[in-house]
């Protein structure tokens, strides 16, 4: 996942760009992947409570959505190159593949939860690599996420006790 770095008068050295930015398209890669994952919870949900799950599905997969984005503008604010195809986030990702067979809710949120847990955890190591390198804005970028999605973790896994 290496990809070139332009010229830049930002104060981080090359070799830390590249080390985020490396750090940064394995996260855009899973978000990507998580975003879809989500959505096709969202398409394909049925049940009892379908219309709760349809429409909380459908605003994690927008919140992921502003994710996929602030994480390629900050890869290309270092100078990167953002690898964000869905045949690089298909490659990369960390998620497993989602079970599509499944139609019932609490499986969909089963589903969901191990994948936001498994997300929650790579965002959180992120948080201390790229703090660890010296670039305090991209670690804050990774809080910023983290708030979000261990929100998220919590709301599904509500519906499962």
């Amino acid at each position: 996942m290496n990809a070139k770095l332009y010229d830049t008068r930002l104060d981080l050295s090359a070799e830390i760009r590249e080390k985020v930015v490396q750090i940064l398209n394995l996260t855009l890669a899973t978000t990507l992947d998580l975003k879809t994952q989500t959505k096709q919870a969202h398409w394909n949900v049925k049940g009892n409570d379908f219309f709760q799950l349809h429409e909380l599905f459908d605003e994690m997969a927008g919140e992921l959505e502003e994710y996929v984005d602030m994480v390629a503008e900050r890869v290309t604010a270092l100078a990167g190159v953002a690898l964000g195809t869905a045949r690089v986030a298909s490659q990369t990702s960390l998620l497993p593949e989602y079970p599509l067979e499944i139609t019932a809710g609490l499986d969909h949120v089963s589903a969901l939860a191990d994948r936001y847990a498994t997300y929650a955890a790579h965002v959180r190591e992120a948080i201390s690599k790229t703090d660890d390198l010296g670039d305090a804005d991209t670690a804050d970028l990774y809080t910023e996420i983290s708030r979000t999605i261990d929100k998220r973790l919590w709301f599904l896994e509500a519906h499962l006790h």
